[in-house]
């Protein structure tokens, strides 16, 4: 499954061929390696699935392209607000990495303004069936201002309801029965009056995954249309569903875990696998925290397309840029492909606990629950950005809406939240 194009650009295999004509000796790809520079990536997967994954596509890389030397200088913490932090210094001083990990879409916005990365149409996703393999909503990601600018390695998905199998049946509740957010209401009531768990799993300590789960809500209760304008900044016309999906988080406030404001993510997790709480809402890497051993995959834990959005594959992705002034033009290019092709994608997202953005990546390397996601995602009618992850707003914007949630976790006002996401755009 490993192929890759490895057609060079007309000037260096020219440059390359005169080299080793006039030395009269020395192979074209010792030339090349001279000429290819070090590879030098930046990520922030130092630990855990992240680190095992990232470890993972560099030696596949490596079996290609021993020739190129690899500079991983990963910066961790943050929830890659560090590397974020470094990356911005380096781009616009015009000193970049090779690449670096960084959410697509909007995200890039601030480096497109700036005219700091390359557009590798030609070079790279005319290449490997690229285009044809990637479906619409990655493939717009990877052009935040028309151009392609960048190769989406991975996806998480965001709209999962996970839940406990044993609690749910003693509830009563059919998760496959609820249709919309707001009938998740009754779901977790009844969780919380018939069993001694709390209906939804949540953490408020930090503001993401309530505007996580806001965005969600938005997206099923009153569909993609609306959940698009709102991520253009159409507030005002859609002030009735914004204002209402920010209700029914309010309304799932009262099943939540009574430690909800002390825990991160993980603790709140944790409660599923205990049996002490019902659902939990979060992108699919919490399933990585579920193992045989503790809870089985169906028996114990199960997982539904968040209510009111099936169809709809809400995205989640870290990829590769190419930047203008880039140290190693050559190496870069044959990095970004491979990151685009089957091999890398096959390698790389089993570890991850990810879905490959590319349709074609065979199904065996992956567990029963991704091998579901994969069929959900080839069938899925959209692929609307993650808001909380940077996709669907630019940075600025991001921040503003964190801080507006911030805002409703500490007061629950849906009014004065709702002035906060207003604001947040202009």
């Amino acid at each position: 499954m490993g192929t890759h194009d490895d057609t060079l650009s007309r000037r260096t295999y020219l440059k390359a061929t005169a080299g080793a004509s006039a030395a009269g000796l020395g192979s074209l790809t010792g030339l090349l390696g001279q000429d290819m520079q070090t590879l030098e990536v930046q990520h922030w997967w130092t630990g855990g699935d992240g680190a095992q994954a990232i470890q993972a596509l560099f030696e596949g890389f490596q079996e290609q392209y021993p020739d190129i030397k690899v500079n991983q200088n990963p910066v961790s913490g943050g929830a890659g607000q560090n590397l974020q932090t470094v990356i911005k210094k380096r781009v616009l001083n015009d000193n970049p990495p090779s690449s670096w990990q960084a959410w697509p879409g909007a995200n890039l916005l601030p480096y497109t303004r700036a005219n700091k990365l390359e557009n590798i149409e030609e070079s790279v996703w005319s290449k490997n069936n690229m285009k044809s393999a990637y479906l619409q909503g990655p493939k717009q990601a990877a052009q935040p201002s028309g151009n392609y600018v960048t190769v989406p390695l991975n996806i998480h998905r965001i709209n999962n309801l996970f839940y406990n199998v044993n609690v749910v049946e003693q509830a009563g509740v059919d998760p496959s029965s609820i249709s919309k957010p707001s009938d998740l209401v009754g779901a977790l009531e009844q969780v919380s009056n018939n069993t001694q768990a709390a209906g939804m799993a949540h953490q408020t300590k930090s503001g993401w995954s309530t505007l996580q789960l806001w965005a969600t809500v938005l997206l099923g209760e009153h569909g993609l249309n609306t959940y698009t304008a709102f991520t253009e900044g159409k507030i005002e016309q859609n002030q009735q569903a914004i204002k209402n999906s920010l209700q029914i988080v309010k309304d799932y406030k009262q099943y939540f875990n009574d430690d909800a404001g002390s825990v991160g993510w993980t603790e709140a997790n944790t409660k599923i696998i205990n049996g002490q709480a019902g659902f939990f809402h979060q992108g699919d890497w919490a399933a990585g925290m579920y193992s045989p051993d503790n809870l089985a995959f169906q028996e114990g834990w199960n997982q539904v397309t968040f209510p009111g959005t099936d169809g709809y594959y809400m995205l989640n992705m870290d990829s590769f840029p190419f930047p203008k002034n880039n140290p190693s033009p050559e190496a870069t290019t044959r990095f970004l492909r491979y990151v685009g092709s089957v091999d890398a994608q096959r390698r790389f997202n089993p570890k991850k606990g990810s879905i490959p953005p590319r349709t074609d990546v065979p199904q065996d390397a992956f567990g029963p629950f991704l091998q579901r996601q994969m069929k959900d995602f080839k069938n899925s009618e959209a692929q609307p950005p993650s808001t909380a992850h940077g996709l669907a707003v630019d940075p600025e914007t991001l921040t503003n809406l964190e801080d507006a949630m911030a805002t409703f976790i500490s007061s629950w006002n849906v009014d004065r939240t709702y002035q906060g996401i207003a604001q947040a755009f202009q």
